[in-house]
């Protein structure tokens, strides 16, 4: 397993690389580059797939293994920061679908981001986010994963931020590096209490249950320390993957690179908050079962908001930003509908086997995206339309992604979801019926999003619409032909809750009538949106106020405006600076005053002292410092001599001051 390690390390190793020399290179040079180190990363990748699932199972599961281990702080006996590479099925799966994705987004900037300027440091942020999210994945500790989550967040500051010449792209990245850095803070503090009372950072020792046991009795407000830790951790994960109400920050980040958004708002970082509940999920079970009942009902009402709010925007990238926050609800609420093992455990596969087809037909999506804005120089569903005639790659991809997305068959977004949607049942039928209908609404505005672009009237153009070049198409093709198959492979083979090989049985009436609600919803975007139509006027008239609350987020970024602005900095942080400048300052600056006034008021004291002193320096002659050796320095006369040079050094910069 030698190749896991190449795998973290290449793409830091990248980024030195471009991030110092790329300035020096030509923009081709630097894509390719770039480009061709990504698909080392990539098949080194697989390779290592192949061999821990190749390597078969033990005892009947999947064995996590060690194949890097560095002890890097030791604070206690038992307690110490460690740093390695930890391999099993969920990390091996995310290996495969971070650099897969992000092969893809190399391959496609080369046709997209030709001719930007800063085309070098795009890829070195490329190889960074690359480098950050691998070792999150690969993390054997909570404390390393920590480092890489903060690493991760800052990455994505500078990918979101690149055209910092952009009033936009700036204070979206400053948004998202915020609200992420606010729920972070939760994130760090459960990971301080975990740690106190279990005494360990160790995934491995958290997930063996005994851990808990010596906890157990530790407890705050009526509820478990490990619980409220649990809780604390979760907040990281929910701003990370934009659940409700820390979801602003993701449509906004829309203002990077179309390839980024593909990235890192689709394949990648958004999912760090599901993979962060997945990992932990054995002791969220033992530990907090009641907490993932409360995920599952963020998750949901975060699906359901999300989608509400897709169903109105007419930026095709903000349709697309919301569809991503309402699927990260779905793989939320998989995993808090899930239980350990079997048949109950079947929560925990259908989230992460959504997580994994997601990923390639969101990133397809966004791709897709990027082709049509690139031709259109608009993200505007208004300056669009009948572009299947000129866009014939890009029209059946995107429609393939589209089906996936909606849970049709045989695309592989049907057999993920239809699992979710079977656990939810047999969670709750409120449940069940609940993300029923939000499939429904997916859909629905899909394919209001799909005929939007494709079909109705002809927006007037300046220039005839083309097909994207062969650099952009090329990866396109690829996903949309992995999002055609990957239904298909048996997941529960591979990922389960406990590591015991599991069957993926569809559940024939789920099935139907999740098939059927899609049909219907497409069927209703069909009659809305394939031609011009006064129906979606009448029907925004009809809802008036709800359609603009839904058009404006529901207010929720106005509220976030109101508490920042209103009240905390021209309520309290005011407070505080009037406090600090009238009382504190009020109070010291007689003190500060009246000793300045002593000094000038004897300067013929102060200036005899500073003369002497300077008389003195200039009167010393320096001698070279003698060689460093083991006896001078245990004599303690090497430092001595040392800082009387130094001393005597500053006293002469002084005097030159003065003079």
């Amino acid at each position: 397993m030698e190749s896991a390690v190449l795998i973290f390390v290449l793409p830091m190793l990248m980024f030195i690389l471009l991030g110092i020399g790329g300035k020096y290179m030509t923009h081709r040079t630097a894509g390719r580059l770039g480009t061709l180190g990504l698909t080392v990363i990539t098949v080194l990748a697989y390779v290592t797939a192949y061999r821990y699932f190749g390597a078969g199972r033990s005892g009947g599961v999947w064995l996590p293994q060690t194949v890097f281990h560095l002890e890097w702080l030791r604070f206690t006996e038992n307690l110490q920061i460690e740093l390695g590479i930890l391999l099993d099925p969920i990390s091996v799966m995310m290996l495969v679908v971070i650099t897969t994705v992000s092969l893809m987004v190399h391959i496609y900037s080369l046709g997209y981001m030709k001719g930007e300027r800063g085309f070098q440091r795009y890829y070195a942020f490329l190889s960074l986010f690359t480098f950050s999210m691998l070792g999150l994945v690969v993390a054997t500790n909570i404390f390393q994963m920590y480092i890489f989550w903060e690493l991760v967040g800052v990455s994505s500051y500078l990918l979101i931020g690149f055209y910092y010449t952009k009033p936009a792209a700036i204070a979206a990245s400053k948004k998202a590096f915020i609200v992420t850095r606010f729920a972070d803070l939760g994130f760090l503090i459960g990971i301080l209490l975990l740690s106190f009372y279990t005494q360990t950072f160790n995934f491995t020792e958290l997930m063996s249950g005994n851990v808990c046991a010596s906890a157990s009795g530790a407890t705050f407000l009526g509820g478990s320390v490990i619980a409220w830790a649990l809780g604390l951790i979760f907040v990281g994960g929910a701003g990370k993957s934009a659940m409700f109400p820390l979801h602003i920050w993701l449509p906004d980040a829309m203002e990077g690179p179309t390839p980024v958004s593909a990235l890192i708002h689709a394949a990648t970082m958004v999912v760090a908050g599901v993979y962060l509940v997945a990992r932990l999920f054995p002791l969220y079970i033992e530990a907090a079962p009641e907490l993932l009942v409360g995920i599952a009902i963020v998750g949901a009402f975060t699906s359901l908001y999300a989608a509400v709010v897709a169903c109105v925007q007419t930026d095709i990238k903000r349709v697309l930003a919301f569809s991503t926050i309402s699927q990260i609800g779905f793989m939320m609420v998989a995993l808090g509908v899930s239980g350990m093992g079997g048949h109950a455990g079947l929560g925990y596969v259908a989230g992460m086997f959504h997580l994994f087809t997601h990923a390639m037909f969101k990133a397809l999506l966004f791709l897709c995206a990027g082709a049509i804005i690139h031709t259109i120089g608009s993200n505007e569903m208004s300056a669009m339309g009948g572009l299947r005639k000129y866009m014939p790659v890009t029209h059946i991809t995107f429609l393939v992604a589209c089906l996936a997305i909606s849970g049709i068959p045989p695309f592989s977004g049907f057999f993920s979801k239809d699992e979710i949607l079977t656990a939810a049942f047999l969670f709750s039928p409120w449940m069940g019926v609940l993300m029923s209908g939000i499939a429904g609404l997916t859909a629905f505005y899909m394919f209001r999003l799909y005929y939007n672009i494709f079909w109705g009237a002809e927006a007037k153009r300046e220039h005839t619409p083309h097909e994207a070049p062969v650099s952009m198409t090329a990866p396109l093709l690829f996903l949309a032909f992995v999002t055609c198959f990957a239904g298909f492979i048996p997941f529960g083979n591979f990922v389960s809750s406990d590591g015991v090989e599991y069957t993926i049985h569809l559940d024939g009436k789920v099935a139907l009538s999740s098939v059927g609600l899609a049909c219907v919803a497409i069927g209703i975007a069909f009659r809305f949106y394939r031609q011009a139509s006064a129906l979606p006027a009448k029907m925004a008239t009809a809802f008036g106020g709800f359609y603009r609350a839904a058009l404006h987020r529901f207010y929720i970024d106005n509220l976030y405006l109101f508490i920042t602005k209103r009240i905390i900095f021209a309520g309290i942080s005011q407070g505080i600076a009037w406090f600090d400048r009238h009382v504190i300052d009020g109070a010291m600056n007689p003190i500060i005053i009246s000793g300045t006034q002593k000094i000038i008021s004897e300067p013929s004291k102060f200036l005899r002292v500073k003369i002497t002193c300077i008389k003195a320096s200039l009167a010393y002659k320096p001698t070279k410092i003698p060689a460093i050796t083991p006896s001078k320095r245990r004599a303690g006369k090497l430092p001595s001599m040392f800082f009387i040079n130094v001393t005597l050094f500053l006293d002469k910069i002084f005097y030159y001051i003065l003079k």
